[in-house]
């Protein structure tokens, strides 16, 4: 017969199933609802969580990315809206500080729609340990001269078509 799970019956579940949707730690919830961390894991495995709870969650989530969005771009208009103050004025000092907001703004409203992605990137085909390993795998190749041949058209084909990226 199949172990009843405690934290299906437990008269808090709904307060546990909350907790552990929202991310919270094992142990604290353990500690404040009189569980066992096993019961919580096999709970968990066990898929119990009402899947609702978890979409509400998401929800939530993508909700609270909503209003972040909505105070940027407001912070946006605010920024523009100061801006052509400032110039309208003739404050140059003011309208160039404008500008610098706005600039930031707008720098942040791209990274959060994902399109400005300012992470450093690597050129793998430049670093000196893939020059390296290229010449000592075309130089163990130089008996087998067909073979040879294929890999280096090959890495020169793939080499090229990064060089635009």
């Amino acid at each position: 017969m199949p172990r009843t799970c405690t934290v299906c019956t437990h008269p808090d579940r709904a307060a546990i199933d909350a907790a552990l949707v929202a991310g919270e730690p094992n142990r604290r919830i353990a500690a404040r609802h009189a569980v066992t961390e096993q019961a919580l894991r096999r709970h968990q495995m066990a898929d119990h969580i009402p899947a609702r709870m978890a979409k509400a969650q998401e929800a939530a989530e993508v909700a609270q990315a909503d209003d972040l969005l909505w105070d940027v771009r407001t912070l946006r208009s605010k920024a523009y809206s100061l801006l052509l103050q400032a110039e309208a004025a003739g404050d140059i000092r003011t309208a160039l500080a404008g500008v610098r907001e706005a600039r930031g703004c707008l720098e942040l409203l791209a990274k959060l729609l994902g399109e400005l992605d300012d992470r450093p990137q690597l050129n793998v085909l430049v670093a000196p340990e893939w020059i390296t390993l290229r010449a000592a795998l075309l130089e163990a190749l130089r008996p087998y001269p067909d073979a040879r041949a294929a890999v280096s058209g090959r890495l020169v084909a793939l080499e090229g078509g990064h060089a635009g990226h």
